[in-house]
């Protein structure tokens, strides 16, 4: 991906936003992109009056894909399969189409981060070694942000000045079975009451304070536990990528009665991988009957008792499971917090992204 150097710029033509591409070297031409009725870019209306204008610019697929058309496409098949997520039908044509003008976003998003430190180290006359950029991940159990994390580690990975790309899941700062057990929250694994928030918050604060190393749990999905003695090292990293349900979770007060601090006030950019909730319950429903044949095989699977079900008996427990626990917990913690990512990206039935919400800067 080197030599391709263009930014994208607001340009208003007839007094409707429009998306301007400055061309700054030879490599790439984006002459037809400037033309405003090649883009179609919308603006949303603020849905809770009707009036005025949305924080965020709407962009359908056609539109997104066109952003990166003539650049050039990082992964192969190999990678895909490697990183296809079970039930999660990626294919090179969505990395195409939509990682890759989202992985040259996060570039020049990472670049004007680098900018601003090197501003902010001019006017405090003094030299301070860069932070990691770090991207928040939210979005629903099942809904495939796992996947969309680990494409974007490896395309982002490729570009010059990012070779260092560390993911992290917020699966590590569960508490242990045994915890959840003693505070009867074993049916609610996954709220954020589940998790050891002040933990992963100090991690994030300390990545983001520049630590030279800073560990965290190892999950298992198999055992469905912490594992002992086992960690995840992460190390100066030039992005960090944090990935889970409840990333984007406002602050909640302090026993003092002040405002504590969010996980994603650490962030300097976020996604939210957004569906409808049917079809983010089918999509449950079929990762869970496939898992009999994967991960519940496994004599030391925690749900080692689903794998031999049958399919009336897997559909009808993974709908159960669903209706208890993943629903509610999407519908009163995880969706609630869409609107504060920079990015939401929509998913259709198909599991392809048809529409993307860019907030306005």
């Amino acid at each position: 991906m080197a030599g391709r150097c263009w930014t994208v710029g607001p340009d208003v033509l007839e007094g409707s936003r429009r998306v301007r591409f400055v061309d700054s070297g030879p490599c790439i031409s984006l002459s037809a992109l400037r033309r405003a009725e090649s883009l179609n870019v919308t603006l949303q209306r603020n849905e809770a009056n009707g009036e005025g204008v949305s924080p965020f610019v709407e962009l359908d697929r056609q539109t997104w894909s066109r952003l990166a058309a003539q650049m050039e496409q990082p992964l192969n098949e190999e990678d895909v399969v490697r990183l296809r997520g079970l039930g999660d039908p990626l294919d090179m044509k969505e990395v195409r189409e939509v990682y890759l003008p989202l992985s040259r976003l996060l570039h020049l998003y990472v670049e004007a981060a680098g900018q601003l430190h090197a501003a902010t180290t001019t006017f405090l006359g003094e030299q301070t070694q860069r932070t990691p950029f770090v991207i928040g991940v939210a979005g629903s159990v099942a809904v495939g942000k796992s996947t969309i994390a680990r494409v974007l580690r490896e395309m982002l990975r490729r570009w010059p000045g990012t070779p260092n790309v560390e993911l992290i899941t917020t699966d590590g700062f569960l508490y242990p079975l045994a915890e959840l057990k003693r505070r009867h929250l074993l049916e609610r694994k996954g709220f954020p009451e589940s998790y050891d928030r002040r933990s992963l918050l100090r991690f994030v604060s300390e990545i983001k304070g520049g630590a030279e190393e800073v560990r965290a749990p190892w999950y298992s999905h198999v055992t469905y536990d912490i594992v002992p003695g086992k960690e995840v090292v992460v190390r100066r990293p030039d992005v960090l990528i944090v990935e889970g349900l409840n990333v984007l979770a406002p602050a909640r007060p302090r026993h003092d009665g002040r405002q504590g601090l969010a996980l994603s006030d650490f962030f300097d950019f976020s996604i939210y991988v957004d569906a409808k909730t049917s079809y983010i319950e089918e999509w449950y429903v079929d990762r869970f009957r496939k898992l009999r044949t994967t991960a519940f095989a496994q004599p030391e699977s925690y749900f080692h008792r689903y794998a031999t079900l049958s399919d009336e008996e897997a559909e009808s427990t993974a709908r159960d499971i669903w209706k208890r626990i993943n629903e509610p917990n999407l519908e009163d913690n995880v969706l609630p917090t869409r609107g504060r990512a920079q990015l939401v990206l929509t998913k259709e039935a198909d599991h392809s992204i048809r529409r993307m919400l860019l907030r306005k800067v």
